[in-house]
């Protein structure tokens, strides 16, 4: 119920927020931090975006919640694959991994919520944010807008449409079974288009309405 509510939020916010785009630069599609059993190899972040993109000085940085620290920073490398999702996983002690479509394996360790992960491009700009998780005054969130859920052990946090960003994460991302190098896809309107959809839903609201009758306006 929760992932249907929240994607019917995301399409409106298709029509109505002129800010939600089909996005070129990476970002951030998936999370999965909490594993049930051990976490060890079982991480993941994915990342969406235009196919043949070189990974090479792009960051993926985990926010501390409750004291702002980096745990982990990852230097990425490579390029996203043709399909356009790019998935680094959480090595084991050999240097393989658990997490099937893995395109770079790093050692790592993803803390539960309230937690936040960024990618930042090699300018050490920030590309993308989300966060997770119940935030107590004085601790820090590092998401956009307002934080995702922090599912259950076994979910991991992913965007509705994994190319579609409306910089609040509470919209974008839902708990999710984990799906490591693949998602939804949005065909999402123009502005221009959202802007002239919003209109036509203006005039049929005003057409609906009843006129006033002699005497009574």
């Amino acid at each position: 119920m929760t992932r249907l509510l929240t994607t019917g939020l995301v399409l409106a916010g298709l029509v109505v927020l002129p800010h939600a785009h089909a996005a070129a630069l990476p970002l951030i599609s998936e999370v999965f931090y909490d594993a049930v059993g051990s976490d060890d190899g079982n991480a993941f972040v994915e990342l969406w975006g235009a196919p043949g993109t070189d990974l090479t000085g792009y960051v993926l940085d985990g926010i501390n919640g409750s004291n702002g620290a980096v745990t982990p920073h990852l230097a990425l490398s490579g390029a996203i694959p043709a399909d356009g999702f790019f998935v680094v996983a959480d090595g084991l002690s050999d240097g393989t991994t658990l997490i099937a479509n893995a395109d770079l394996i790093l050692n790592f360790d993803l803390q539960n919520g309230p937690d936040s992960m960024q990618l930042l491009a090699p300018d050490a700009s920030v590309l993308d944010a989300v966060g997770y998780g119940e935030f107590a005054v004085g601790e820090i969130f590092a998401g956009e807008g307002i934080p995702t859920e922090d599912p259950a052990a076994g979910s991991s946090i992913a965007r509705v449409f994994a190319n579609v960003d409306t910089d609040q994460n509470s919209l974008d991302f839902a708990a999710s079974a984990p799906t490591p190098g693949s998602g939804a896809l949005a065909a999402v309107p123009e502005p221009g288009t959202a802007l002239l959809l919003c209109a036509g839903l203006g005039g049929l609201a005003r057409l609906g309405r009843k006129r006033p009758g002699p005497g009574l306006a």
